[in-house]
């Protein structure tokens, strides 16, 4: 049964936006796709049903073209590119002139006005921004994603370490598949969710001395948690070719999660969405080939 509903998503071949547009797409409605690039990845996405347009999230022109018809869209600006409030301002201006509806913007939760990183700051600035215009506004703020586990992985045939500046500081993972469905609800009634800024997390907070211990339990493998001091990290990154807009953010939100920001609990993964988040076994079980090999920032 086909939807005559019209969705955007943006960011569609990121972790949290891909999963999002095929929940959609099965719910029956119609979606478009925003992208960077045309690649095997966009390409999946059509293969689905999704109308794949390919644009730049700092390009006003393409994001009007894009907006036309759309009833809700989801906005997801990469954390590694600067750009966000330039990209958030184009983004909500075209939304308003195209009368889009609502609008599910994704933040994080380090977002404040007082935050060190000019990327949470950014943020918190983005939604003050969105929260101006007269369509819904949802923002969402997850603590760090699942996913992340796995960038400074490293594992050889005995063992693996992973090495982070976090220290003894604690959070509940969310893996992006839970986002994609948080997403999917609210772009689908957003009434109730205007306004609303909801700091998203997984099912259980841990530190990652208990997180390696779960990872341990689902692969069967000796693991290892090896804290590091955040200048080491900043320099692992920066040899590694990441942009300093990044090394900023990250050297910042490291020292945020040692001092509590990114800790807490809640259930609004379930409220929202009617299922419980994943936990850290669960997710790396559904995820085995993501552990096999080295994470982009692997320790040397």
């Amino acid at each position: 049964m086909t939807s005559d509903r019209l969705f955007l998503i943006t960011g569609a071949t990121g972790n949290t936006a891909a999963p999002a547009v095929k929940i959609l797409l099965d719910a029956g409605h119609r979606v478009r796709a925003f992208v960077h690039t045309v690649d095997e990845r966009s390409n999946a996405l059509a293969a689905l049903g999704a109308d794949v347009v390919v644009g730049d999230l700092l390009d006003f022109h393409a994001l009007s073209s894009a907006m036309a018809g759309v009833d809700a869209a989801y906005f997801c600006y990469p954390i590694s590119t600067d750009g966000l409030l330039a990209s958030t301002a184009m983004f909500a201006q075209a939304a308003s002139e195209a009368g889009v509806g609502a609008v599910v913007n994704m933040s994080q939760i380090s977002a404040r006005r007082d935050a060190t990183s000019h990327a949470a700051q950014e943020h918190w600035l983005a939604e003050r921004l969105l929260d101006r215009s007269a369509f819904v506004t949802t923002h969402l703020r997850p603590t760090f994603f699942a996913e992340w586990l796995t960038w400074a992985w490293r594992r050889d045939e005995q063992e693996a370490v992973v090495q982070l500046p976090f220290g003894t500081g604690r959070h509940a993972p969310i893996s992006a598949r839970d986002q994609a469905r948080v997403i999917a609800a609210v772009l689908q009634n957003p009434g109730p969710h205007d306004r609303q800024i909801y700091p998203l997390v997984g099912a259980k907070e841990l530190d990652h001395y208990a997180i390696v211990d779960e990872i341990d339990s689902a692969l069967g493998l000796p693991v290892r948690y090896e804290p590091v001091d955040i200048p080491s990290f900043a320099a692992l990154l920066t040899s590694k070719g990441t942009t300093q807009h990044f090394v900023q953010h990250i050297s910042s939100v490291a020292q945020d999660y040692q001092e509590g920001v990114f800790a807490g609990e809640n259930n609004l993964v379930e409220v929202i969405t009617g299922h419980p988040p994943m936990t850290v076994r669960e997710f790396v079980t559904a995820n085995l080939a993501a552990f096999d090999h080295d994470g982009p920032f692997a320790p040397r």
